[in-house]
Order: structure tokens, then C-alpha cells, then sequence
């Protein structure tokens, strides 16, 4: 099972740069993509589908904004849209799906930096998701949490931590929770595998064209598992040459 996670910070604009082109590589079984910023039937996913992916989308209801898609080549057996949580649910926020014995959660954590009401209402996700998760866990105990957490855990997650210290994204709170949400039976699949690795980023601001060059980023997207899925863990890498976002897509793969 190989699954990547990447937010394309709009499907459409993505597709101008050379989406479908990466698709064609074959880059994985599942891609689990955030900030679609558009409904299916704005995009050309015939394009998508004849590669062999069927696709489910779970789009907001504010057009060009937030939303989430999976491409799957793997049949799920179960498909959820949204997590029955209002306000999540009208950013379209959740899509989850089953393979098996294995439950997939595709999620575009909210996002702070727009301002304090904003930030306000990260926190409130935060705690809605973990719990809708820990519910989920009771009767779907295998999980993998794909998406753009929006949060950088630990130093060597963001390339300044002593300049970001009062950034949203880097905010005491915020690693506080990923603290908590992995204390919870949950994996950073990525720093399983690379425990030391250093500007190993996702994310890079566009505001300035040279902070991508420079590698002056964030690792704020993850794919998680559940504990019970640990020993399943072959690889997980992270592809910052993959250019059609200001974020670059994340990988696992995982034995089946």
C-alpha cells in the first residue's frame, strides 16, 4: 500500500503545472490530496480517473476554498464524507475511507494565520478531530491520518524555530497538541523512519520566491498511523523537486 499526501493548494492550478504529467509516473497506490479549492465537476478528472484512479471528492461549500479528494487504485470498501462535525464538514475538511481492516483519514487542518478568530477555531478543530479519532479507533483500530497538519512539531521541523516561536503553525498550543495526539497511540510515520533528519521540509511561504531555493521551510504535512501499524512501516520519504504547490508531496509505504 503506498500512499502519498499532498496539498496542491488548488487541484486546477496544479494541473497547470504538470500534475497529471507526475500522476502518469505511477507515484503511488492512494493520493490523498488537500486544498482541492474546487468541486469535481469544476476540474478534468477524466484525466485523473483514466490513469486507473477512481477518485472521491469532498469539497466546502465556499467555492475556491479548502476541500479534499482521494485518488485511489485500491477499491475502498467503505467511503465517509466529512466527519459529521458542522463547521468542518462545510469547510470540507474530512473524507475517510476503508481498505479492509484499514480506515484512511484524508484532513486539511484549519489553518491560524489569517487572525485570531481563526486561530481560535484551529484550536476547537484540533480537539473535535482527536476526538472524532479516538472514537473511531474503538470500533476501526488500524488508522492512517494523511494531511496538512498545519503545524511544525518539534525545531528541526521548521528551518527557524527561535524566529517563528509566536507563528501560527509553531505556537506552543499547537505542538502541544501534536504532543498529545501522538501520545495517543499515534506514529509520525516520517520521523519513525528519519528520527535525526534535518531541513527535511514540506512547506515553503511563496511570498518570497527564494525560500524554496534556500530550503527555508516548514514539515507540517505527516502521514500518521496507529501504533498497531508501526511494524508495517517500509518507507516514508518526502519529495520537495516536485514542484506544483507551495507544498510537495509526502509518502509511506506500508507492507500490506
Amino acid at each position: 500500500m503506498r500512499i502519498i499526501s499532498y496539498n496542491t493548494n488548488g487541484i486546477r492550478a496544479a494541473m497547470k503545472k504538470g500534475f497529471i504529467n507526475w500522476l502518469q509516473t505511477n507515484p503511488a497506490d492512494i493520493i490523498c490530496i488537500q486544498e482541492t479549492k474546487a468541486n469535481k465537476d469544476d476540474v478534468e478528472y477524466h484525466l485523473i480517473e483514466q490513469l486507473g484512479y477512481n477518485s472521491y471528492w469532498f469539497s466546502a461549500q465556499k467555492k475556491g476554498y479548502s476541500g479534499v479528494a482521494v485518488f485511489t487504485k485500491i477499491q475502498p470498501d467503505n467511503i465517509e464524507f466529512g466527519n459529521k462535525i458542522e463547521q468542518s464538514d462545510f469547510e470540507g475538511r474530512v473524507i475517510r475511507l476503508d481498505f479492509g481492516n484499514r480506515t484512511l483519514i484524508n484532513a486539511y487542518f484549519p489553518s491560524g494565520t489569517s487572525g485570531d478568530e481563526r486561530q481560535t477555531y484551529k484550536y476547537q478543530w484540533l480537539d473535535e478531530f482527536l476526538n472524532y479519532l479516538n472514537k473511531l479507533k474503538k470500533t476501526r483500530p488500524q488508522l492512517i491520518i494523511t494531511g496538512d497538519y498545519n503545524i511544525a512539531h518539534t525545531p528541526i521541523d521548521i528551518h527557524d524555530p527561535k524566529g517563528n516561536k509566536n507563528s501560527s503553525g509553531f505556537l506552543p498550543e499547537e505542538r502541544a497538541w501534536m504532543d498529545k495526539f501522538l501520545s495517543n497511540g499515534f506514529v509520525d510515520t516520517f520521523r519513525y523512519m528519519h528520527p535525526e533528519a534535518t531541513g527535511a521540509y514540506s512547506w515553503w511561504s511563496q511570498r518570497f520566491p527564494s525560500v524554496r531555493l534556500q530550503n527555508k521551510g516548514w514539515r507540517i504535512d505527516y502521514i500518521s498511523v496507529t501504533e498497531n501499524l508501526k511494524n508495517k512501516i517500509v518507507d516514508a520519504k518526502i519529495y520537495p523537486d516536485v514542484k506544483h504547490s507551495d507544498h510537495c508531496p509526502i509518502y509511506l509505504e506500508l507492507k500490506n
